[in-house]
């Protein structure tokens, strides 16, 4: 066994042994994506279009939580406290980080910051914040219960 299968065996049995305390308890991932902004992303005023940015974290939300619950159909259902702390510039790249902020019954909902990693003075700066809200629907489009990894 390689060093990852250790570390995703290590990871599963972290889950299982905090699944058996509380079952809507779930060990999350960090996933950080990154964009490239060019010249087709730039509004008018040759900042970045907001909507862009908007597209891209409901994409890396959604392969978040696809990734973190297989088996499941998500839809997007909210974004929420959208804050836009800064303008982006021609030939910045975003790190977007998201992080699970709840897990319900059917519902998942993660908190999404990015940060710019090139043209900012501080890469720590959060440039964007928001939080996104996906829920778990069936073939008919109702909701349905969260398939996790462990049951």
């Amino acid at each position: 066994m390689n060093g990852v299968e250790e570390a995703r065996l290590r990871r599963q049995n972290i889950r299982r042994s905090l699944l058996d305390i509380n079952p809507r308890f779930v060990l999350a991932f960090l996933m950080e994506y990154y964009k490239l902004i060019l010249p087709e992303h730039l509004n008018h005023k040759g900042k970045l279009f907001g909507g862009n940015t908007l597209k891209w974290i409901d994409e890396f939300a959604y392969i978040t939580a696809s990734q973190e619950f297989p088996g499941n159909n998500f839809l997007t259902i909210a974004l929420d406290n959208v804050v836009f702390r800064k303008a982006v510039s021609l030939g910045e790249i975003m790190r977007f980080v998201i992080t699970l902020n709840y897990l319900g019954r059917t519902s998942v909902q993660y908190n999404v910051r990015t940060f710019g990693t090139r043209e900012n003075d501080n890469v720590d700066e959060v440039l964007f914040e928001t939080r996104i809200t996906f829920v778990a629907v069936d073939e008919n489009g109702l909701k349905t219960p969260i398939k996790t990894r462990i049951g």
